[in-house]
């Protein structure tokens, strides 16, 4: 069980221990990830598989040969063995083999295998690609604001810790010991930030990976998680960030892809939602420790950001998390 501190602050100075945040790891954590569905799929010759299913993040992971990736915007990326993608928005996209291939290679119903996974191409050729596949899910419903701080496609290339993650993972998911669900969520959580922190192909879109590369605006960053229920000002941020009011503004704009106090108001959210739905303290508490003066103050807050006031939040969020059951996958490939 991850146990959070929230260091809450009246003066005006900030605690050294602001610099240990983890930005990056906490949302992460704060979504509770689950892999509810992965399976391990061969390749021989020509096949190509398209997706257009949930939208619930999807990772690939080569371990022998290779593949193409191809969105509807037509950006194609070569996926090699030891490499892994995650792509936070598993809508419309086809991938297809190293091998020349057509439309008459689209496979609709893949083979499923004697002992377990799933082949696509010829069945009787050798086999010329294994991937691992799977479908991630979130026990927060929380989980847009991972997607609306992560790029497009994330791709991870021949990193060996994250190459011994997968495996373990794989592992873990076809067999039987007790505990599995429990490993399967740290296993994946530790496999998320791992993926999320060694990404070097983030591509131009604006995200939190890409203002967590900016050493200027890491420092901002990890103020905020480290502090959420602090009296912070974009001001107050540009100094810690060591730039000016303006140039920091527009820095944080353009790299993270909205402004500090968005971005600083959507973490709030996220942990007063969070509280909520774990039933951790009062309205009024959840509110000091997410930097409300009053309650009325957060209520009114709260209710723009998510529609719903944080009482009749916290009484109407079913204890069922939201997600999307494996079962659904099943002939699923991509």
């Amino acid at each position: 069980m991850i146990v959070w501190t929230f260091y809450i602050q009246k003066s005006r100075r900030v605690s050294n221990e602001s610099n240990m945040a983890d930005p990056l790891a906490q949302i992460v954590a704060l979504l509770q990830p689950g892999a509810p569905f992965s399976k391990c799929v061969t390749g021989s010759g020509p096949w190509r598989v398209r997706r257009t299913q949930s939208p619930n993040p999807y990772y690939v992971a080569v371990l022998k040969g290779s593949l193409r990736y191809l969105d509807l915007n037509g950006s194609e990326v070569i996926v090699n063995a030891g490499d892994f993608i995650l792509i936070p928005f598993a809508q419309d996209f086809m991938m297809w083999s190293h091998a020349p291939s057509s439309e008459a290679d689209l496979v609709t119903t893949p083979v499923i295998l004697p002992g377990g996974g799933y082949r696509l191409g010829s069945i009787d050729g050798p086999t010329d690609m294994r991937v691992l596949v799977g479908y991630c899910i979130f026990h927060s419903d929380d989980a847009s604001l991972l997607s609306s701080l992560l790029p497009e496609l994330v791709v991870v290339r021949s990193e060996y810790r994250l190459a011994m993650l997968m495996q373990l993972l794989g592992e873990e998911a076809i067999g039987s010991k007790p505990g599995r669900e429990v490993v399967l969520q740290h296993l994946l959580e530790v496999l998320l930030i791992e993926a999320l922190r060694s990404s070097v192909e983030l591509g131009h879109s604006p995200g939190l990976l890409r203002g967590l590369s900016d050493e200027h605006l890491t420092k901002a960053l990890r103020g905020m998680h480290a502090s959420p229920g602090y009296d912070w000002t974009v001001a107050e941020l540009a100094r810690r960030a060591g730039l000016s009011r303006s140039g920091f503004h527009e820095r944080f704009q353009s790299a993270v892809g909205m402004s500090p106090m968005e971005y600083l108001t959507a973490w709030r959210m996220a942990l007063a939602k969070d509280m909520l739905r774990k039933r951790e303290a009062s309205v009024s508490e959840i509110a000091r420790q997410v930097g409300y003066r009053s309650t009325s103050a957060f209520s009114v807050a709260f209710t723009r950001a998510v529609g719903l006031s944080p009482v009749r939040y916290a009484r109407e969020t079913a204890p069922v998390f939201p997600g999307t059951a494996a079962a659904e996958y099943e002939g699923a490939i991509a």
